[in-house]
This record gives C-alpha cells, structure tokens and sequence, in this order.
C-alpha cells in the first residue's frame, strides 16, 4: 500500500506526486523522491523496482523480509534492513521490519508488519530545510535514528518488569515457580530485542569509517550520533541481561532455602514424635524383668516425662528457627 510519494529539491517539499511522475522528476537536478510503502504487494514492489532500477537480489529479500539488521550496497544503491521493536497491550514485544532503498535521488521505504509509522519523521525532515538538502542520505539517518529510539521505550518497559519481578522474589507467599517463569519470559524477550539490535550496530559501523557509501558523505556526524545510541542501547540490554541472569541465581537459591527450611521443620517434628515413642516403645517389649514396672505411679510419670522431653525439644528447636 502507498503510504506518501513526494519531491525534494534544495530542501524544500516540491509536491506529493503519485507514481506515474516519479519519473519526471528523478531527471531533475539535485532532486529526490521520497516513497513510503506499507506491506505492499508482490506487483507494487515490482513496479517500484522499475521506476527505480533496484536491484533484483535486494528486492528479493526486501520480499522475502524477515531479514538480519543489515547494510549492503549494490554498487550507488544502498539496502538497508531495520527491525522495529514495539509492546503490545500484553506486554509481548512484537516485532516489525523496514527496509530502506538509497539512491542518489530516491528514498524508497517499506515498512512490514508494524503500525507504526514514519510521518513524524517526514515531518521533522521538512522541518528541517537546511538538513535536508543533503538529499537522501540525511532521510536514511532521520528513518534510523527514529527506529533506534523507539528502542529506548521497549529497553526501559523491560527493565521495568524485572524490577516487578525481583521485588515479587521477595515478597513472602509469592510462588518460586511463577517467578522463574517470569523470569525466563523475560529472558526471551530479551534475547528477541538483542538479535534485533546487535547486528545493526556493526551494520552502521560501515557508514562511519574508511570508504563511505557516496549517498552518505557529508553525514559522518549524524551516522556517529546513532552508532552511539546503538552503543548504549546494547550496553543497556547486556546490563539487564546479566541483573536478570543474577535474579535466576538469587531464585534458584530461593528456593533451595525453602526446601532446606522445608526439610528443617520435618525433621524437627519428627523428633518430636520420636522421643515419646521410643519411650512408649520400649515398656511395650513385655519382657518380665523390666524396671519401674511395678511403681504404682508409673504411667502417669512416664507420660509426663514424655511431655517435658518434648517440650524441652520444642524450645530447643524454637530457638534454632526450625520449627
């Protein structure tokens, strides 16, 4: 589906145009044309492909989709693959794809499986007079840098649910189980956000250093303000990876001192019941010679004596917290 179609020149919006002017104005000097495409059909993105000249490898994945991060040129052409990163109502990160045609006078962007969109980008893009004049190299870095911040979003909702979860850890009746399964939720997640993220960061790394593709000379600044956002981002991410591999650890060992207290209080109970029956079962042996058999106090004494055996245990195991 055609989303926007229009021409650039010198920094100012000439005019929405639709697809049969592309054309025209692609001859036009130090002119650009924007296009913005969402889930379009097979015929569409072929009809593109023509009005462009992209090239056949590049729209076939661009097709295909469910593409790595990626930048690849095709010789003055540059593909570029971005994944977007959004939480839908239930907290599931959902993710979507763009990729990005560069040319020297075209921006061709296609965006799948996401209703989020890049009109706020067009926007500031035009807002932005004196920026855009560098043509569509500076839209490719307007598209990256607004799907790169919608990550901080996702990273922060994230973090957020693990700090949920490890104060839950320590709330008394909460369930081990429940917990461990949140937490390895989450660790699926998180793992979901890190492929998306990691191999774009080596990706831009190729629009910074050494032979800059033509389309983005002049922009080295800019280029270097995503690759440090990037950088923070999966610093960000490897951090809340290894406090939400510490919370598995500090649950495991949880538990293990559940079931120590588990097996604490049995025991103690057991003892309990133990001494009071190795009392009562060694005057039921019935052996005729057997001492105290004959005291006319003998049972009531040996009942209180079981009484304060099992006191004496229970304030004994009182005080070492076992029962």
């Amino acid at each position: 589906m055609l989303i926007n179609c229009a021409a650039y020149q010198d920094g100012k919006k000439l005019a929405d145009i639709t697809q049969t002017a592309i054309r025209d104005y692609l001859v036009r000097p130090d002119c650009f044309v924007w296009v913005a495409l969402k889930d379009p059909e097979p015929s569409e993105l072929e009809a593109m492909s023509e009005e462009f000249g992209l090239h056949e490898l590049a729209v076939e994945d661009a097709l295909r989709g469910h593409q790595l991060a990626k930048i690849e040129e095709y010789g003055e052409m540059l593909f570029v693959v971005l994944h977007l990163l959004e939480l839908d109502p239930s907290g599931q990160v959902r993710t979507g794809e763009v990729a990005v045609f560069v040319g020297a006078n075209y921006v061709l962007s296609i965006r799948s499986r996401s209703d989020l969109g890049f009109l706020g980008v067009r926007a500031r893009c035009e807002r932005e007079p004196q920026l855009l004049r560098f043509g569509a190299g500076f839209v490719l870095y307007a598209l990256m840098d607004a799907v790169v911040d919608r990550y901080f979003p996702v990273i922060t909702a994230l973090e957020q649910e693990l700090d949920a979860i490890e104060e839950r850890m320590f709330t008394k009746g909460s369930s081990s189980r429940n917990n461990i399964e949140a937490l390895y939720e989450l660790k699926r997640k998180l793992m979901l956000v890190q492929h998306s993220i990691s191999p774009l960061e080596d990706a831009v790394g190729k629009l910074l250093g050494g032979r800059v593709p033509q389309v983005c000379v002049g922009l080295h600044e800019y280029y270097r303000d995503i690759y440090d956002h990037l950088e923070r981002v999966v610093k960000h991410v490897e951090a809340i990876r290894d406090m939400l591999n510490t919370a598995i650890q500090v649950n495991l060992s949880l538990v293990s001192l559940d079931d120590s207290t588990i097996t604490k209080k049995f025991a103690a109970y057991g003892a309990l019941f133990a001494a009071p029956t190795l009392i009562a079962g060694v005057y039921g042996m019935n052996f005729k010679d057997m001492p105290e058999l004959q005291l006319d106090y003998g049972y009531p004494v040996a009942i209180v004596v079981m009484l304060l055996l099992d006191v004496l245990l229970w304030w004994r195991f009182k005080r070492a917290n076992w029962i």
